[in-house]
């Protein structure tokens, strides 16, 4: 006998899709729809719940062929607009991550340094339809004599343009605090001395992973909203741990799982992928993630019903403990407290800010709801869970 009184399966709820009956709504809307309901009413009356994330996910880079040239040629160095990809793949293929900087970057020799354009920007500008410089070197063989190339290519005129990110998505993160007596430059942004001010970066209740906690129903094969077109989650991403403390309600209270994630740029909108230039610290790329999660049973619509004032993190000095490894923390905060626009640090009010843009979650988990709502967009089951422990 079941343990949960309601239960659905994917292929019910795609039917209701196709029909244009299926109940969406947003993870931020389901809060309200629990708290009224309660967990087993909620999932009787929904069936997908879509969230969304748009912030700084450094591990992310694309696959790109830039086709063959006449005589051919198998490129040992490439670099596109002046930043270097990696191209020991095979002839035309290379890979591009969004950290690398441009080669003539003064980088942090003038400190702070600006770090103006690196692959997240070659990214944006592809996704964006600008041209793109390529130049292409290699030593030359009987099959491919040609030793270097140089054109303008755009993202259309390009054979193949493959978002590939190792791992986006965090579930949860740190609230970043700088302890020291001087300014700090990271990838928390600028943090002030003394603890003056407190950087995060979650959309909270919209995030997709505090929304799935144990990965239930996202995993191998997910179909996802990904840089503003259709991606997929491809394995769990790198620093996976889901193993972090977890609260009663199933969310990690540190920084837990993660999601390799792909999909076509050809789709993609330079609107949900940004290159960020972070003082100090490097060049990386904002991405815009939505993750449909369909309402199986009451245990689903719990966790989806999850609010800012339920979800917590640590706060962690960058200044010393983080760069060093030590395993400390200076209390723990609600998203809600977060968003409110302070918290208290060693008794001290403290100013907050988002590097996670709640507006823009906010707009993926919507365009998400009007795809599935218009019959659109179809949820896929996975074809393995990720690990959850």
């Amino acid at each position: 006998m079941s343990e949960w009184k309601v239960q659905k399966t994917y292929d019910e709820i795609n039917a209701r899709i196709k029909a244009g009956e299926a109940v969406v709504v947003t993870a931020e809307e389901m809060v309200g729809i629990v708290r009224e309901h309660g967990p087993e009413e909620a999932a009787r009356k929904v069936d997908v719940v879509t969230t969304g994330t748009f912030s700084p996910m450094c591990s992310s880079g694309a696959f790109i062929n830039f086709g063959h040239s006449q005589p051919t040629i198998k490129a040992s160095k490439v670099w596109l607009n002046g930043v270097p990809a990696y191209a020991g793949l095979a002839a035309v293929d290379v890979y591009i991550g969004a950290a690398e900087l441009a080669e003539d970057d003064p980088l942090n020799k003038v400190f702070p340094g600006e770090f103006l354009y690196g692959g997240g920007h070659v990214l944006e500008d592809l996704v964006a339809g600008r041209k793109v410089h390529l130049k292409a070197v290699a030593y030359g063989t009987d099959c491919y004599p040609n030793k270097g190339i140089e054109k303008d290519v755009t993202l259309q005129e390009l054979p193949y343009a493959l978002l590939v990110n190792p791992r986006n998505c965090y579930q949860n993160y740190n609230c970043a605090v700088n302890l020291s007596n001087k300014t700090i430059y990271t990838y928390m942004g600028t943090l002030r001395p003394f603890g003056k001010n407190a950087n995060y970066c979650s959309a909270g209740e919209l995030s997709p992973l505090l929304n799935d906690p144990y990965f239930k129903t996202i995993g191998i094969g997910t179909r996802i909203f990904l840089g503003g077109g259709v991606g997929y989650v491809g394995w769990h991403g790198s620093q996976h741990n889901p193993g972090a403390p977890r609260l009663e309600n199933g969310t990690p209270s540190r920084p837990a799982g993660t999601l390799m994630v792909y999909g076509d740029m050809k789709q993609m909108s330079s609107h949900w992928l940004k290159g960020i230039s972070m003082q100090g610290y490097g060049s990386t790329i904002a991405v815009g993630i939505g993750i449909p999660i369909p309402i199986l049973n009451e245990d689903m619509a719990r966790y989806t019903g999850v609010s800012d004032a339920e979800l917590i993190t640590q706060v962690v000095d960058y200044s010393y403990d983080y760069p060093h490894g030590v395993k400390r923390n200076y209390g723990e905060v609600t998203y809600a407290q977060l968003k409110s626009g302070h918290i208290e640090v060693n008794g001290k009010e403290v100013p907050t800010a988002p590097l996670s843009s709640f507006v823009r979650a906010r707009e993926i988990a919507l365009i998400l709801k009007e795809w599935i709502a218009k019959g659109d967009f179809l949820l896929e089951k996975p074809v393995q869970n990720l690990p959850d422990k």
